[in-house]
C-alpha cells in the first residue's frame, strides 16, 4: 500500500466516534473490555482533572471504560494519592518499586517500561494510553483512539494526532509543538520506513491498541517507545493495521530544549537498533549511551553527562508470568 492510499484510508476523525452509545453497543456485541492508562511522573497539577473527566463521563455515566489506571515513574508529589482519590489503579514502572512480577529480568525504568508493564497489569482487550499533562482534557482523547478499534476489525493500533500550540516569548502560537517529531522522528521514518511516513505525529502520547497486538511486540524502556512500537507493528502486521485519528488540539506544557534533546536521543537509539536488526544498515560500532548536555550559567559553560541507555523488553506474550495470568483468555483478534 502506497502512502497516499494508506493516508486516505486510515486517517480518521474523532467526531466519527463521538456517539458513545454506539461504541458501547459495539463493545458489548464483540464482548470486549477497555482499559485506559496514564503514564505519570509528578503529574499532580494536571492529573486530577483528567481522571475526573474520564471517570465521570466514560466510566460512571457511559461505561465505555472498564478499567482506569496510572503507571507511575516514582513521583515525589501527590500524583499517586490523586490517582487513588479518583479510583484509578496504581502501578509503578521501575524495579525499585515494582518489577511487574518479572524478577528474572533486570530492573529498568522509563515511560516505555511503564507502558510495557501496564500490558501485564491491565485486563482490557483494548488498552488506551494518554499522557498526564493534557490541559484541555476532553473525552475525545479516549473515544477518538478507542472508536476505530471497535468499529473496524481490520485495525489493530490507532495513533492520535492534533495541533500543538507552543508558547514563545510569553505568546501562545496555534502550532509549532512537536519539534522532535518534525526534526528527528518523521525524517528518520521517511528515510528508512517510508510506509510510516504518512503518520502525522508518530510520537503522540495518545494511542490505543488491541491486546493481541500489544502483547506480541517488544517495547523499549525510554522515550523511543512510540517509534519502536510503530516499526514493530508495521513489521508484524503491516501498515494497514495502523490508523491515525484527528483529535483537534492538545494543550500541554512545552518541554525544554534539554528535555527534547534526551527524547531525540532515545528515538534515535531505538531506530538504529531496528535498522540494524532489519538489516537496513550495518552497525560497525556500538553507539554511545551517554548524552553530554551543555550547561550554560552566565558566562560559564560546562558538560553534564547523562546516561540514557534503553532496555529492550521482549514481547509480553513470550513471558511465563504473562502466559500464566492470561492462560484462560481466548484471542479476539484478528476475527475469524
Amino acid at each position: 500500500m502506497d502512502v497516499n492510499a494508506w493516508f486516505s484510508k486510515r486517517t480518521l476523525g474523532h467526531r466519527d466516534y463521538a456517539t458513545i452509545a454506539r461504541l458501547i453497543d459495539l463493545k458489548k456485541k464483540q464482548k470486549l473490555s477497555v482499559s485506559v492508562c496514564l503514564p505519570t511522573l509528578n503529574s499532580a497539577s494536571s492529573l486530577g482533572l483528567i481522571l475526573r473527566v474520564i471517570k465521570e463521563l466514560l466510566v460512571d455515566e457511559y461505561k465505555l471504560i472498564d478499567e482506569l489506571a496510572i503507571v507511575d515513574g516514582g513521583s515525589t508529589d501527590d500524583t499517586v494519592e490523586i490517582a487513588r482519590k479518583y479510583g484509578a489503579s496504581v502501578f509503578f514502572d521501575n524495579g525499585g518499586n515494582d518489577n511487574g512480577g518479572f524478577d528474572s529480568l533486570p530492573a529498568a525504568s522509563g515511560k516505555g517500561e511503564g507502558l510495557w508493564k501496564s500490558v501485564y497489569h491491565l485486563n482490557g482487550d483494548i488498552i488506551a494510553w494518554l499522557d498526564s499533562d493534557i490541559r484541555n482534557i476532553h473525552p475525545r482523547f479516549v473515544y477518538g483512539t478507542v472508536g476505530p478499534l471497535l468499529c473496524d476489525p481490520a485495525i489493530g493500533y490507532v495513533k492520535g494526532f492534533y495541533e500543538r500550540p507552543i508558547t514563545e516569548g510569553g505568546v501562545v502560537k496555534p502550532s509549532g509543538g512537536g519539534r522532535v517529531t518534525e526534526l528527528v522522528a518523521r525524517p528518520l521514518l521517511n528515510l528508512y520506513y517510508p510506509e510510516l511516513s504518512g503518520l502525522i505525529q508518530p510520537l503522540s502520547g495518545e494511542y490505543a491498541g488491541r491486546r493481541e497486538v500489544l502483547e506480541s511486540v517488544p517495547f523499549v524502556s525510554g522515550y523511543g517507545v512510540e517509534t519502536g512500537l510503530l516499526i514493530d507493528i508495521l513489521d508484524k502486521y503491516g501498515v494497514d493495521a495502523i490508523a491515525q485519528v484527528n483529535l483537534d488540539t492538545r494543550i500541554h506544557a512545552n518541554q525544554t530544549l534539554e528535555s527534547l534533546g534526551r527524547m531525540a536521543f532515545g528515538v534515535m537509539q531505538t531506530v538504529f537498533n531496528r535498522l540494524d536488526r532489519d538489516k537496513k544498515i550495518k552497525m560497525l560500532a556500538e553507539y554511545e549511551t551517554v548524552l553530554n548536555t551543555i550547561k550554560h550559567e552566565g558566562a560559564d559553560y560546562s558538560v553534564e553527562p547523562r546516561e540514557t541507555a534503553i532496555a529492550e523488553r521482549p514481547p509480553m506474550n513470550t513471558l511465563p508470568e504473562y502466559q500464566k495470568k492470561f492462560k484462560k483468555r481466548k484471542a479476539k483478534w484478528p476475527s475469524a
